[in-house]
């Protein structure tokens, strides 16, 4: 695939494999993203987090205000600068949620059936966390992020979609929005690799590499541990 945008000249076929410009995405889905891991977040018991129970949900919060005074809306070419602050919560929100995943693979595997079901209600948030947060790092990585989406000289793709890749599927020019993103997490997570959504970069095949690793882990080990305290 070519390293630079296709021209005016080139074909519809060429422009869809790489592309097309996004009018400008709505913040919202991604604030309700996060926002649904901050709550998943708060409600796990306080032995599978780091410190008070609000401790990350707080922090969390204190990076979320400023993105939604940045960009109460629509995402433009104007809110780039708060992209970083954008990847530094996706980051907290992952971290936070492996360390939780930890403790609860220490507390399954060390404990007893004391407070069993509890555990893997537990378990249930991490997992659909984890699902969020993946969905949010395709989301803001892909072709340079939302921002550069905009413009018809993003970045090559890093996931290659079947709209692209089949671009008569659709009427109009088809561009993927933070629901097509969740879905590509949902289905990496159930089942531990890539369906009709490839990966393209190095950086795409490790996210996907780590979230399969990440869930098999969690089905793996919280699954069998289930049977157990279910039985």
């Amino acid at each position: 695939m070519a390293d630079e945008a296709p021209t005016e000249q080139g074909s519809e076929a060429d422009r869809a494999l790489y592309g097309y410009p996004s009018g400008g995405e709505s913040r919202w889905p991604s604030f309700l993203a996060v926002g649904t891991a901050l709550v998943l977040q708060a409600v796990l018991p306080g032995r599978l987090t780091v410190g008070p129970w609000w401790l990350v949900p707080a922090l969390e919060a204190l990076l979320l205000i400023p993105l939604m005074i940045a960009n109460p809306s629509e995402l433009t070419r104007q809110s780039r600068d708060v992209r970083l602050l954008s990847i530094a919560l996706i980051a907290l929100v992952n971290v936070a949620n492996v360390v939780s995943l930890a403790l609860l693979i220490h507390v399954l595997v060390n404990g007893t059936k004391a407070n069993g079901k509890p555990l893997i209600l537990a378990a249930v948030g991490i997992w659909l966390t984890q699902v969020i947060v993946f969905g949010l790092w395709y989301w803001e990585l892909d072709r340079g992020g939302p921002v550069a989406r905009t413009r018809a000289d993003h970045p090559p793709p890093d996931l290659m979609f079947t709209q692209m890749s089949n671009a008569a599927v659709t009427k109009e020019p088809w561009v993927p929005t933070m629901v097509d993103y969740i879905y590509v997490s949902l289905t990496n997570s159930t089942a531990f690799s890539p369906t009709d959504t490839m990966p393209l970069t190095v950086r795409a095949k490790a996210l996907m590499g780590a979230q399969s690793l990440v869930s098999l882990a969690t089905i793996a080990i919280v699954g069998a541990r289930a049977v157990n305290i279910l039985s």
